[in-house]
């Protein structure tokens, strides 16, 4: 019939969607570095085939360096690893092995590393 309309459906609730990032629940490492300014380029294409290589891991969600835009011997490494296994795995790679050898003696400072894990996972004071 014209001008006659099905009656819509109501819309049934539906419970709120919970969207959890599958990156917040990895480890992250923060690697501060401070180099040497006469080895700055040849501490960055030594990083950048380290980052390259580490990219190809599959326990590695990201793997990326950074250069301080106000100190550019100050590097930052940011290292996302689906795992505590896949951290392991990483430092036993030989590309691994071959960067920390090789930028070792451009390092103006030993390289400090800072391991984060999501607050949400952490157990709270209750245990």
């Amino acid at each position: 019939m014209p001008g006659s309309r099905k009656p819509r459906r109501r819309r049934q609730e539906r419970p709120a969607e919970i969207n959890i990032n599958p990156l917040s629940y990895m480890i992250r490492v923060h690697v501060h570095v401070r180099v040497k300014p006469e080895c700055r380029d040849a501490f960055v294409r030594a990083t950048m085939e380290n980052a390259g290589q580490s990219r190809l891991e599959p326990g590695v969600a990201e793997f990326e360096a950074y250069q301080q835009a106000d100190d550019p011997d100050q590097f930052l490494l940011v290292e996302v690893y689906r795992d505590s296994a896949a951290v392991g795995h990483h430092k036993e790679t030989a590309h691994y092995r071959q960067w920390r050898d090789t930028v070792a003696p451009m390092m103006a400072e030993p390289r400090r590393s800072v391991k984060y894990t999501p607050a949400a996972a952490q157990p709270g004071p209750e245990g």
